[in-house]
């Protein structure tokens, strides 16, 4: 696996995200709570641009008539037709057949390293 210089840690600040070109794929890095994430810039559904998505939270499990928000900040949610991603793990929330390609990503003094298989 090759390591690739992304940026500063203080360049993406908690909640915020850069879209960068690596290898000619389109990559999002997320910071999630002061960790980073990164996801294909790509819906599985019909292509569309996942990272232009908003990132926001979901109901969580619960009774009947009864609404749970959690997990804020951590679902990307597709612009076109809302399809939702975990983006600590690149699972959709509806089906465990769908998912979009995940990166591991490094942080070593302070810069932020993103790993690309060959």
């Amino acid at each position: 696996m090759a390591l690739y210089e992304i940026a500063k840690v203080q360049d993406i600040p908690t909640g915020a995200n850069i879209v960068v070109e690596v290898e000619g794929r389109s990559i999002g890095v997320y910071n999630v709570h002061g960790t980073f994430y990164a996801v294909h810039n790509y819906c599985p559904h019909q292509g569309a641009e996942l990272c232009k998505g908003p990132v926001c939270g979901t109901n969580l499990e619960s009774n009947v008539y009864e609404f749970i928000y959690g997990r804020d900040q951590e679902i990307i949610r597709c612009p076109w037709h809302g399809w939702e991603f975990d983006l600590k793990t690149g699972k959709s929330l509806f089906s465990e057949k769908v998912r979009v390609r995940s990166y591991p990503v490094e942080v070593t003094d302070n810069i932020i390293y993103l790993s690309i298989g060959k």
